[in-house]
């Protein structure tokens, strides 16, 4: 998208974004996270935390702070970013900032970042583990 496209909605901008995603459903996100092999990031904002609880072993970061706690090379880096390679699972409340987040990373190179379908809503209700704390 360049300059010349002129203003996009953000249903075109989700529609545009989800393309090159390799969107995850809760199950599969689960099982990724369970053996290893992603990393499923939490960016909903503190009060639906609270509120709906949390996804047990997700690296919970506030959406304003993701690029910096998950760029491999800054040095505000979380631990868990570990490289480009990474598979990043965001994760939001219902599935539409962590689209946004997801397309972020990747243009970081995080390459592999993608997000939840549904969000953190589609995970309780597919009955996938939630904690209190």
């Amino acid at each position: 998208m360049s300059a010349t496209d002129g203003p996009v909605g953000i249903d075109d901008l989700l529609e545009r974004v989800r393309a090159g995603l390799d969107r995850v459903e809760a199950r599969e996100a689960h099982a990724a996270a369970t053996a290893g092999e992603a990393l499923l990031v939490d960016i909903r904002y503190a009060a639906l935390r609270e509120r709906d609880g949390l996804i047990p072993g997700a690296l919970v970061v506030e959406r304003n702070e993701l690029e910096w706690r998950l760029d491999p090379q800054g040095s505000h880096r979380a631990p868990e970013a570990t490289g480009h390679d990474l598979r990043v699972v965001v994760v939001c409340n219902e599935g539409y900032a962590s689209s946004l987040a997801a397309v972020s990373l990747r243009q970081l190179g995080l390459h592999r970042a993608t997000d939840l379908v549904g969000g953190f809503q589609a995970w309780r209700t597919a009955g996938l583990p939630v904690s209190t704390r």
